[in-house]
Formats: structure tokens, sequence, C-alpha cells
């Protein structure tokens, strides 16, 4: 007798990160850096697995050109569960709210979400360690929504420890522009140094002792070629911000606000 799966759901948030230096640039062609990644709702996606006999299937609804959905993280996702675990066919479903091209781990999100759901929906015995080398796989970022709290991260992204942060006492506010950078385009304009500081130990501190500390090593050639962002920045200072900062490699420009 086939077991029935009951559909599953949830909220993807997406992450800032707080503070971003490029270490240096590794043989495998990867990057080794030291940031703190940082899970917000502000924005959010909404995604669904359905469990199903027919053929898999996978529905996009957003307002950006996301591209073939063959090459989307979730469907990846999927392939590397159903390939290791045998699992039937499923329905997913993903409703974009979260901006691409960012810097706010939208896509990243998505398929570590998708990894918990279908290990959920098909009640699957993947020890964590493999759901974090899947989540490797898929790329720098995911391992960091499977553990969905503040962690520090050094490596690519992947080797993390959890971080005491917590900005629920400020006012969060995003601005995502209409503009794309492309992750490859922002490392193209980074010379990589030694770390200077160590993040964990900043952060402790008040946050109105972050700036010019707590910095972004993209912002320097992001801003040169769309100014627009610095002055979002500027302007999130202008309105009382205590620390505003480029997410990521851009082009979301976040600011933290007296509550």
């Amino acid at each position: 007798m086939t077991k029935d799966f009951e559909p599953v759901s949830a909220r993807v948030n997406a992450k800032i990160n707080i503070g971003l230096q490029i270490v240096r640039k590794r043989g495998d062609g990867y990057h080794d850096l030291q940031t703190v990644f940082y899970p917000t709702d502000f924005f959010t996606d909404l995604l669904t697995v359905s469990p199903c006999k027919e053929e898999f299937s996978f529905q996009l609804e957003s307002q950006e050109d996301l591209g073939a959905s063959d090459q989307n993280l979730c469907v990846q996702a999927f392939r590397l569960l159903q390939r290791d675990y045998g699992i039937s066919n499923a329905n997913i479903s993903l409703c974009k709210g979260i901006p691409t091209g960012a810097g706010l781990g939208g896509g990243s999100a998505d398929a570590a979400f998708t990894l918990k759901l279908l290990k959920k929906a098909f009640q699957l015995p993947v020890p964590e360690e493999k759901m974090m080398e899947y989540a490797l796989q898929l790329g720098s970022d995911v391992p960091f929504f499977l553990y969905n709290r503040p962690m520090y991260a050094t490596g690519r992204g992947e080797v993390m420890t959890p971080v005491d942060l917590d900005l629920s006492p400020y006012r969060l506010k995003i601005v995502k522009p209409d503009i794309h950078v492309s992750t490859k385009e922002a490392y193209a304009g980074v010379k990589p140094m030694a770390a200077n500081v160590f993040l964990p130990s900043i952060l402790q501190e008040n946050v109105t002792a972050w700036e010019g500390r707590v910095v972004n090593d993209f912002e320097k050639s992001v801003f040169e070629k769309y100014p627009e962002l610095r002055k979002i920045k500027e302007t999130f200072y202008r309105e009382g911000a205590l620390y505003a900062s480029m997410s990521g490699s851009g082009s979301a420009v976040f600011g933290l606000f007296p509550s």
C-alpha cells in the first residue's frame, strides 16, 4: 500500500550581512571571507511542496525573470533528494517576494527550505550532516538557511558558528532599487586582504559604534558603478539610522534605526 504524504508550506525568509570582508582568493576559484549572516523576514517567499504520483512540476510566480525552471535551485534540491532517496514526484510552488540580485540570499533560502520541506513531506531520514552536504552543493550561502539564526561565517561562508546578536530592539529598513548586481561582477571589483577586525567581538559593542568599523568590502566598487546605492546609505544616516550598509554583493541597502 502506497503511503500518502501531505503538502507542506513555509514562509521563506531572507538574510542581511552584518559586515563582509573578502580575505583571500582560493585556488578553487572561490573566496574566503568573514561575515555575520542575520535572518530577516522583511522580505519573504512562499514555498509549498506537494508530493504527487504524476509528473514533477515547478510553478513559479515572480515579477522578475528568473531564467529556466530546470536551473532553479528548488528544482536542483528536489533532484538531489530524488536521486539519493528515490522519492516520488512532487509539485513545488514558489511565490517570490524576496528580490533577486539584492544580496539578500533569496535563491539560497529557497534551496534550503526546499530541502527541509522535502525531508518533512516525505518523512526522509536525512541526517543533519547530509543536509549540510546537499546545501553546500547548491550554493555557498545555502547552509546558513538550514540553521537560520545569526551565524559568524568564514571559508566560502559555509564554516559557521553561532553568534549572540539580537537586532530586534531596532527598526530594520531595506531598500532594493531597480539595480541588479551579479555576484561575479561584485567580486571582480574587490581586492582581497587580510581582515583587520574580528566581527563577533565588534558586534558585541553598541550598534552606534559599528559605522566605519563593520564594513562591506563590496561597497567601494559597487557604489562607484551604482552611485544611487551610496545615496540610499547616506539617506539612511540622514534619517537617523544608527548603522547602514549594503547587504552581501548588493544591491539591497539596509539601515538600523531606533525602535
